[in-house]
């Protein structure tokens, strides 16, 4: 593999673009209360069975943690050890912003335009330039960043997280525990949908419903999102509506600071699905003026907001998958904000007059997923073969010029549940060829499947991975470019057969809590699976009984 030319800026002066929602993204609100914290080296033994195994070879149980900390970097363990990933980056977000616009960018990757305001007097209208548009405009029936920086321009949730990633209130004016598997929103008075009906409790409770229970009307991709709520009520009487969740469900209040957009149940029931997608209805600080599906999207101001009205008056979101083009539409003053500018334009961002760099360690881990039940990655020593042949701190310091940090699990480093005493696999591709030829599938050919243009450099890391596993004398590997919508739709259906074998995908987790990224992409019944193993399911639904430290 080759070397590229070093970035005209560095990492430390990204880090400085981004201030302090570096140390908050990086710090999150983690800590390390478990007692899975023995040290190993990457890769494991191939057993379901997490083990210690001392100098004279023989592996030795482990012994139960105690604390949910401890069960979430169990689980961390087992993934790392079976190998279900390809591990590979934290995603670094970096924007590039007109100085026309004040605006700071968010670890969660949502572009809050609410916080946009003037910073000249050139005007109050902004276009924001995004690498995918939506997928429709039903803010309960897609599972993609694109698509939420679109319609929870319009839509809210109970509750909302500030740019630090602080839960505050938003629709529930206040929150409670009732009792285990029982918590209590009281819903705010005197806030109005768009086409002018009051939010009610009513509202709430559908809402939370037509995402957890299928037969409330649609089957929402988003049902993990809200991981063990099984249903809301109306309390009589109150202004108020129950969640029930199955167990203890220790970090409910936090999912819904980070999903559950409310809707307007008369106006989901009365219209089709089709319609739904292309229009809207929310309580947000912005309305829909104009739709152009997979063109345009165009909203004014609302200025009966229940809040102080929006400092802008008018809002377009557009696409360009092309980096270069995204630039290039900076520069001419065409676009206000533009996504993932890619490490080699940051400099012609910055020495533009009128534009700057806006950036932030996201809550996104990029990962290739394998799936466990098709050839060859049904063997975990094929696996665990695929993260030796790859040369990953090489990808990060010459793919990324080092915007993004390895990987050695599916958790970020500051999450609940990250486990500290992991490492990323060494590069090491005579271990990689030892492994082929133990897993019995020595000569086989393998394809990544890969978005274009939605992750920062996409296509150049699935490059980069194919081609260190072509590398091996003993394994072909070649890359399938995909659009990002089509991929995406394979992988959340909900059936892991209509999944590509291998493919490379983001998850962004913004509730700093491990469980959220381990139960729907690794769990047995994960919404987004690629993998099933019973003692990972275990040690993950043991979690999830017990209360959290944080």
């Amino acid at each position: 593999m080759s070397h590229k030319d070093s970035p005209d800026v560095s990492r430390r002066k990204f880090l400085g673009f981004a201030g302090a929602a570096t140390a908050t993204a990086v710090a999150g609100c983690g800590g390390n209360g478990g007692t899975d914290t023995d040290t190993d080296e990457p890769g494991g033994d191939g057993t379901d069975e997490p083990t210690d195994t001392p100098s004279d070879g023989t592996p030795t149980e482990r012994p139960e943690p105690e604390t949910r900390d401890g069960y979430l970097q169990r689980a961390n363990r087992i993934a790392h050890e079976q190998a279900p990933w390809v591990f590979l980056n934290r995603q670094y977000s970096v924007y590039g912003k007109s100085d026309d616009i004040e605006w700071q960018a968010r670890a969660d990757e949502f572009i809050d335009a609410y916080a946009i305001s003037p910073a000249t007097d050139s005007g109050d209208d902004v276009v924001i330039n995004q690498s995918q548009m939506d997928s429709g405009l039903d803010p309960q029936d897609h599972r993609a960043t694109p698509t939420d920086n679109i319609v929870m321009q319009a839509y809210e949730k109970l509750l909302d997280r500030d740019r630090e990633g602080g839960i505050v209130d938003s629709l529930a004016e206040d929150y409670s525990r009732q009792e285990e598997g029982l918590v209590r929103f009281q819903i705010r008075d005197g806030v109005s949908f768009h086409s002018g009906d009051n939010l009610t409790p009513e509202d709430v409770a559908y809402s939370i419903n037509r995402i957890v229970d299928p037969d409330t009307g649609i089957a929402s991709p988003q049902q993990d999102q809200l991981a063990g709520v099984t249903g809301a009520e109306v309390v009589d009487g109150e202004r108020a509506v129950d969640v029930m969740s199955d167990g203890l469900n220790p970090i409910v209040f936090s999912l819904f600071a980070s999903y559950g957009p409310i809707v307007n149940k008369s106006w989901i029931q009365s219209n089709e699905n089709s319609y739904v997608n292309q229009h809207m209805d929310g309580t947000g600080p912005f309305v829909l003026e104009t739709y152009e599906q997979g063109v345009q999207v165009v909203f004014n101001r609302n200025d009966n907001y229940w809040k102080e009205a929006a400092e802008i008056s008018s809002l377009t979101i557009e696409s360009a998958s092309e980096s270069s083009t995204r630039v290039n539409s900076l520069l001419s003053d065409e676009s206000d904000i533009i996504v993932n500018v890619p490490p080699q334009e940051v400099s012609r961002v910055e020495e533009n007059d009128g534009s700057s760099i806006a950036a932030a360690p996201s809550t996104r881990v990029i990962f290739s997923a394998m799936r466990y039940d098709v050839e060859p990655f049904d063997s975990p020593e094929f696996r665990q073969a695929v993260n030796y042949a790859i040369d990953l701190e090489s990808i990060v310091q010459n793919v990324l010029s080092t915007f993004g940090d390895q990987t050695a699990q599916p958790t970020l480093d500051g999450y609940f549940g990250f486990n500290e005493d992991l490492d990323p696999y060494p590069y090491d591709p005579e271990e990689a060829e030892a492994l082929v030829e133990e897993s019995g599938y020595a000569g086989v050919e393998v394809e990544l499947h890969t978005p274009v243009g939605r992750y920062l450099n996409d296509v150049q890391i699935a490059q980069a991975v194919a081609g260190y596993l072509d590398d091996l004398e003993n394994v072909t590997a070649s890359v399938n470019q995909r659009d990002f919508q089509a991929l995406a739709s394979e992988v959340t259906d909900g059936d892991i057969e209509t999944n590509p074998h291998w493919y490379l995908l983001g998850w962004g987790n913004t509730t700093f809590d491990a469980s959220q990224t381990l139960i729907p992409l690794l769990t047995s019944d994960g919404v987004l699976t690629s993998w099933s193993n019973e003692e990972f399911d275990r040690v993950v639904e043991e979690a999830q009984s017990m209360p959290s430290e944080q």
